[in-house]
């Protein structure tokens, strides 16, 4: 495990399930496509769990019996759909803007690196009011990989000026550990989130948090 870094410089965040609890619009999205194509939606707890992951995942929950292509087939329709309900129901996880006022306070830089298509990122991140305040937000289609590849946070440390060494990513997937990690950054691995079923211990972060408070606590910052 790495020490916490001298001199931090910024924090990097995971979106869905790290800084946003977007699972209620993306499971409305859901049940608008089984609606329409007539087949019974799946339970809510089942579908959160596996929001970090994806459409594709999300879409398992309701059509367990398609192979990979049939999944694909239906990936356009169902951002589509979620598009039109964007952040009906989403927010900041409770205590997620005291931590973020929190490291602006302190001068500290904060940004995004989202798996996310990057018209959705986008726009949420507007709707949110968070698009004058990160110093760098990088999508899923930013570049040609995605996380667990450290290539997208490498960018956004490049994009806002950040040394990596220097910072901390923060993600509720293993595979926001494993981006961190791989570029040189102190990772934290969050419990709040959607977990994917696993154990965040399990991960191979440098530290594990149960809530925004311990993470602001931890970077030395007030709210």
């Amino acid at each position: 495990m790495k020490s916490f870094p001298e001199n931090l410089q910024g924090v990097l965040f995971d979106l869905d399930g790290t800084l946003l609890d977007s699972a209620a619009d993306l499971y409305s999205a859901l049940k608008a496509q089984c609606h329409e194509l007539q087949v019974a939606a799946p339970p809510y707890a089942m579908v959160r769990e596996v929001v970090s992951r994806g459409s594709r995942a999300i879409l398992r929950c309701a059509f367990p019996g398609l192979d990979d292509a049939g999944v694909m087939a239906l990936v356009p329709r169902y951002l589509e759909l979620y598009q039109s309900m964007l952040a009906q129901h989403t927010h900041p996880f409770d205590g997620i803007n005291d931590l973020l006022s929190a490291i602006e306070a302190q001068g500290l830089a904060w940004g995004i690196v989202t798996n996310k298509p990057g018209f959705l990122t986008d726009e949420l991140v507007e709707c949110i009011g968070w698009a004058p305040r990160a110093a760098a937000v990088v999508s899923g289609d930013t570049l040609p990989v995605k996380k667990p590849d450290p290539a997208p946070v490498l960018l956004a440390c490049e994009r806002a000026g950040l040394d990596p060494r220097r910072c901390v990513f923060v993600g509720d997937d293993q595979r926001d550990v494993l981006a961190g990690n791989a570029a040189g950054m102190y990772s934290v691995a969050v419990r709040w989130g959607y977990l994917d079923g696993s154990n965040p211990h399990e991960w191979g972060a440098d530290l594990v948090v149960d809530h925004p408070d311990e993470l602001t606590r931890r970077l030395k910052v007030a709210a």
